[in-house]
């Protein structure tokens, strides 16, 4: 298959993602940006959910109390991450456009 300039190969965006390479997301498309900045944050989701299981698993040889716990507070870090996040794209979006309009001190 040859490479088309216009169609990006995802699992080298995929691995430069994973590896924090650095990217100019002022340029090229936007499809491509949005996939880079995505991978990152799909993937602590998953190692979240990975975690909570895995804490639930061994919580369970404890008691059913202690599996109760465990999901209230993994409710309350949810909740928590969805106020971090939040504020994390506000921030986001004041960058970019500070990026966007060449002004790096601001």
């Amino acid at each position: 298959m040859k490479n088309n300039p216009n169609h990006p190969n995802w699992w080298r965006l995929l691995k430069d993602a994973l590896r924090g390479k650095e990217y100019d997301y002022t340029q090229g498309s936007l499809s491509t940006a949005i996939f880079l900045l995505a991978i990152p944050m799909v993937f602590e989701m998953v190692m979240e959910s990975v975690y909570a299981l895995i804490d639930i698993y061994f919580v369970s040889q404890v008691s059913t109390n202690a599996v109760a716990t465990i999901g209230l507070t993994e409710s309350v870090v949810s909740l928590i991450y969805a106020v971090a996040v939040g504020i994390s794209m506000a921030a986001t979006a004041v960058i970019a456009r500070r990026i966007g309009e060449g002004d790096q001190e601001g």
